[in-house]
């Protein structure tokens, strides 16, 4: 088994659905990693394909040239998600409780999931259902920073170093692989650290915020 029952426990047990009630029109990382994540975006994405942005909120960080054919959106807050331009279309539903997505199979080139990968209870179930909604050859992309809700991210993620979150996403990943699923490709990971000066850390003052994508495409 990938996770333990003890490494899906979170600090704050009580309903999803209540944390997120009141909507939060604000960014939860910086404007260097919300520019390398648009330029990710603008690389691997192909203009008139069909987008899942699972996990989504007010913005998409998606780049501004490219039209896509739709932008399919999901989330846990309503007024967020009624704000963001770039969807076409969205629907709230708490994949902790259900991780069945209701969508077709094979219906996206492309799914993304953004600084929200850390508060899944059952990835390996979502992981299941992003490789089941991507057309075959579809990209995945996860992104993610050292940023979270602290009381609401799982054990696994709370107590693992950085790189030991990358390793977790790349296995999330892998643990598709099983039987006669073709699953993903290898997982190919990007890291941008933070370029902040020695001395700052030091002080303790915060830096620029470090930048980590995993991605694969569905075999």
């Amino acid at each position: 088994m990938l996770l333990q029952s003890q490494d899906r426990q979170k600090l704050d047990d009580t309903s999803d659905s209540l944390f997120y009630a009141a909507p939060r029109f604000v960014t939860h990382v910086d404007e260097g990693f919300i520019d390398q994540l648009t330029i990710l975006y603008r690389e691997r994405l192909q203009p008139d394909t069909r987008i899942f942005d699972m996990m989504s909120s007010w913005v998409s960080h998606l780049p501004e040239e490219l039209q896509f054919d739709q932008v399919e959106g999901h989330g846990m807050n309503p007024e967020e998600l009624a704000k963001n331009p770039r969807l076409d279309h969205y629907f709230v539903q708490d994949l902790n409780q259900n991780p069945k997505l209701p969508l077709p199979d094979q219906a996206f080139d492309a799914v993304l999931n953004c600084v929200s990968v850390q508060y899944l209870q059952y990835p390996e179930a979502i992981f299941h259902e992003i490789h089941r909604v991507l057309k075959p050859k579809g990209i995945a992309i996860i992104s993610f920073s050292n940023r979270m809700f602290y009381q609401k991210a799982i054990a696994a993620w709370r107590e693992a170093s950085e790189s030991g979150r990358v390793q977790l996403v790349q296995r999330y990943f892998d643990s598709v692989h099983s039987g006669n699923l073709p699953g993903f490709s290898v997982p190919e990971v990007i890291v941008r650290h933070s370029s902040s000066p020695a001395i700052l850390q030091m002080l303790g003052i915060r830096g620029a915020d470090p930048f980590y994508g995993v991605i694969a495409h569905r075999q």
